[in-house]
């Protein structure tokens, strides 16, 4: 799990938060959540027609937990799937929140350093 969490820090802008006390980890770019993280899974958001068809493709991948099943993904990280799978869903997410970000606040995430 330490991976995938240091894989979302890595990503430009990436700010860590807690917003609902010690757990889960919530990771924002430009103040938005593209990741959830708890223990054992990690929650994504997802373009509604890929989020079907991952959903269909690995037992691994749920709709969203208390999140708006049409737009995210909970991902159970219990080996199933390997790291570059999960890393490539969290650009996925990562890339959706940035390109709903206002000009300014993507321009400050593009300037921003790693």
């Amino acid at each position: 799990m330490q991976a995938i969490i240091d894989y979302c820090k890595r990503k430009k802008a990436a700010v860590e938060d807690y917003p609902f006390g010690p757990e889960p980890l919530v990771m924002k770019v430009g103040g938005k959540m593209f990741a959830l993280i708890s223990d054992s899974s990690i929650a994504l958001k997802c373009d509604p027609a890929i989020a079907e068809n991952l959903r269909e493709q690995h037992e691994a991948v749920k709709p969203g937990y208390h999140l708006n099943k049409k737009h995210w993904n909970t991902v159970l990280v219990d080996g199933s799937l390997d790291d570059d799978e999960i890393f490539a869903m969290i650009d996925h997410s990562y890339a959706l929140v940035v390109s709903k970000l206002t000009k300014a606040e993507r321009e400050r995430v593009e300037q921003a350093a790693k």
